[in-house]
């Protein structure tokens, strides 16, 4: 036995769909985006907020030039790094090539000294004896230093009262010094070990070294130069 349900009939509004009706009802009108008040005449272009209407010619004419001209003729009139560094390559190769000659040094090119050209040799010599198998980088450097400060005590206490040895020129002298010690080291590369040729070439050239540094120092400094004799034997025994 069946049972019948009276069901209301279901009315749609103008026909469509009952969902979208109420979403038709709801839907928001987009609004403008935010102007703010601005007069009419604006006279710049770029706070009126409208691109558009800013054109080229209203921003003032070409930019000038002359703050990168200026720029640029600040760069050229500066100094080069190395100048700048407190090193100077061609005084480093003056006094190199003072050296050079063992009979005749050249006080006058030593008269400012430097320790940029005492690294470089120094580097030069631990280099060559990296060459030879022997990592001397620490004891070459200990033993500059050491040669250093011995070879000033000494220059001032037999120059007395009249010493003016300081001990920045002492290092600069000692440093450019090592270039016989340089060259020794290089021509070590291809001498046979020990026997006679080597000890005379080796003494030849650690007389060299210390002549060389007993000239400059008794030309550099005042009062040196009734001990020279003395000096260079100080000088024998530091090379």
């Amino acid at each position: 036995m069946t049972k019948e349900f009276s069901v209301p009939p279901v009315v749609f509004p103008s026909g469509g769909n009952p969902t979208t009706a109420g979403n038709i009802n709801q839907r928001r009108v987009p609004t403008a985006p935010f102007q703010p008040n601005r007069p009419a005449s604006s006279a710049i272009p770029f706070m009126s907020f409208d691109i558009g209407s800013a054109t080229p010619a209203s921003y003032g004419g070409p930019i000038s030039t002359s703050t990168s001209a200026g720029g640029s003729a600040s760069f050229d009139d500066e100094e080069p790094l190395l100048d700048e560094l407190g090193i100077h390559p061609d005084q480093i190769w003056k006094k190199t090539k003072s050296i050079l000659n063992p009979f005749r040094v050249n006080p006058t090119v030593h008269q400012g000294s430097d320790l940029s050209g005492p690294i470089v040799l120094y580097l030069s010599f631990g280099l060559f004896q990296l060459l030879a198998g022997k990592l001397q980088f620490g004891v070459i450097l200990g033993w500059i230093v050491v040669s250093s400060i011995f070879l000033y005590v000494v220059f001032n206490m037999l120059a007395g009262r009249n010493g003016n040895l300081d001990l920045h020129t002492c290092t600069s002298v000692v440093g450019y010094c090592m270039l016989p010690v340089v060259i020794l080291a290089a021509f070590s590369l291809f001498l046979p070990q020990g026997g006679a040729i080597r000890f005379a070439v080796s003494a030849v050239f650690v007389l060299w070294a210390a002549r060389a540094s007993t000239n400059l120092m008794v030309s550099l400094a005042d009062g040196g130069e009734e001990h020279s004799g003395l000096i260079a034997v100080a000088e024998i025994c530091c090379a």
